[in-house]
């Protein structure tokens, strides 16, 4: 709220964010101001105002210090991608393997500290091999840089003379600690296990101190969810000087991509959709995705379809770190991307991933089979990379189909004989035609699932379908509606023209 601008007090004056709770309003957060009047959360409104009667107070919004720090968080994805938030007020962040991109974990730390000042935050941070050490370096290590760093393997060093607050107890056991004489970490753990165990009343409770313990130290593994899953595929680059030009992301672009390309190969994979990532020096980020019809590990290719996209990206004061990652990915055998390599006429997925990419993926598509032996129900509209439904078509031959059919069948005017006579002419488009040969009929029945709940009037009706040529040599599929014998119940019989040879 201070750093929005909610906050109408001065900074020198003590502040408190309430919140309502069990016990009446109690105060959610304070102002350094606050805390040297020896205020602090879970205190009272009441008992806050007769300690500090000059106490200014706002009421707490916690949804929105959810969405703000939820935005932190990703924000921080330009110093790894494996993060998330850790209660209301707190992130935790997993630097393996990239600190050295920063110049060293120290530097990463004072980097991450300033640019959370300049935005108005105030952070302490904690390094360590694990979680729960970090956890603890970060909020019981006091005086000093804003910045508290263990050693790789000094860890239960640095933790030893922290208070038992640092472990993530519940308060219970915190209370119980105390009373049997133990303050700080380092005596917890001079005490052996079992004599650790009998002191405690409750067996859960005893577990869960030594879960605890355990994790801070690394003896233990501490599951943990990232905000985003990382990406299995990741290239990236970070600039000492922040890129300011076009031309210094589109090299960096195709340099990313082998990079990437090569990550992909080792697995004999290949990317279905990727994802551009330029982060700036003020601290936002622009990404830009490019989806691809097929599995491909072509560099080449990857470029072209980003290049036109990363053209709308604004470098503002600078691009400090790019990244190239695959979003998805799938098995892609060596034989398949010599092929690729060979060109758009033996390969039409290059093409169909720029045109999907430029006009939107809705707009490209193709035809495949579909399970219906209706011909305007056998085929249907997928996208290019979708895998076809398999069916096993009838084993028996069909008579010919024509080339051209009509989106609906058009009706005609017909002279047959009954009750199953070909025609003998037709009217079409106001045209009569007289028929010289005629092959059929081809009966196919309706598909008696779409007719449950129908009334028999409105259902599907069987049709007879017949090859006609007229006197002109024009050919003609057309089709009878419904039988004369059963015109009682489904209506008289109606004749279409649905294709033509």
């Amino acid at each position: 709220m201070i750093r929005d601008g909610g906050c109408s007090a001065p900074p020198e004056a003590p502040f408190a964010l309430v919140a309502p709770g069990e016990k009446g309003v109690t105060l959610a957060a304070v102002n350094a101001a606050a805390e040297r009047e020896g205020l602090g959360p879970g205190l009272g409104l009441s008992d806050a105002r007769a300690r500090c009667p000059h106490l200014r107070s706002a009421e707490a919004e916690p949804e929105s210090d959810c969405n703000a720090l939820l935005k932190l968080a990703r924000w921080c994805g330009r110093y790894s991608p494996s993060l998330n938030r850790d209660g209301a007020q707190g992130l935790w962040i997993d630097i393996t393997g990239v600190a050295h991109l920063f110049g060293g974990e120290a530097t990463l730390c004072e980097d991450l500290v300033a640019r959370l000042t300049r935005f108005g935050f105030t952070a302490r941070l904690g390094l360590a091999d694990t979680l729960g050490a970090a956890w603890a370096l970060a909020r019981f290590t006091y005086g000093g840089d804003a910045a508290a760093i263990a050693p790789p393997g000094e860890t239960l060093q640095r933790l030893g003379g922290l208070p038992i607050e640092g472990l993530r107890l519940a308060p219970d056991a915190i209370t119980l600690l105390k009373r049997l004489g133990l303050r700080q970490i380092g005596e917890l753990r001079r005490l052996p296990r079992t004599s650790l165990q009998r002191r405690f009343s409750s067996q859960a409770v005893a577990q869960a101190v030594l879960t605890r313990l355990d994790q801070a130290l690394g003896e233990r593994k501490e599951p943990r969810a990232p905000l985003t899953p990382p990406p299995r595929y990741l290239a990236r680059a970070a600039f000492p000087e922040p890129l300011i030009s076009s031309a210094g992301v589109e090299a960096a672009l195709m340099r990313l991509a082998r990079d990437l390309c090569a990550q992909l190969a080792r697995d004999l994979q290949g990317a279905r959709e990727i994802a551009f990532t330029a982060y700036r020096a003020d601290g936002s980020f622009a990404e830009v995705r490019a989806g691809l019809s097929a599995p491909s590990r072509a560099a080449g290719h990857m470029v072209r379809l980003l290049d036109e996209k990363i053209q709308a990206i604004n470098a503002g004061f600078g691009i400090d770190c790019l990244t190239l990652a695959a979003s998805a990915a799938e098995m892609l055998s060596p034989e398949q991307d010599v092929f690729v390599t060979q060109g758009a006429l033996a390969a039409p997925g290059p093409l169909i991933d720029r045109l999907s990419n430029r006009l939107g993926a809705p707009c490209v598509f193709s035809l495949g089979p579909q399970a219906s032996h209706l011909p305007e129900r056998a085929e249907q509209r997928r996208s290019p990379g979708a895998k076809a439904t398999p069916w096993t078509d009838d084993p028996l031959p069909k008579p010919p189909r024509p080339l051209f059919l009509f989106a609906r069948p058009e009706p005609i005017a017909v002279m047959a004989e009954i009750p199953e006579g070909p025609p003998a002419r037709f009217t079409w488009r106001r045209v009569m035609r007289r028929i010289v040969r005629a092959d059929g009929p081809e009966r196919i029945a309706p598909e008696w699932w779409r007719a449950i709940g129908r009334s028999s009037a409105k259902a599907d009706r069987p049709r007879d379908y017949y090859r006609i040529e007229d006197d002109a040599g024009g050919r003609y599929w057309v089709f009878r509606e419904g039988l004369y014998q059963a015109q009682a119940l489904t209506g008289a019989p109606q004749w279409y023209l649905h294709g033509l040879f």
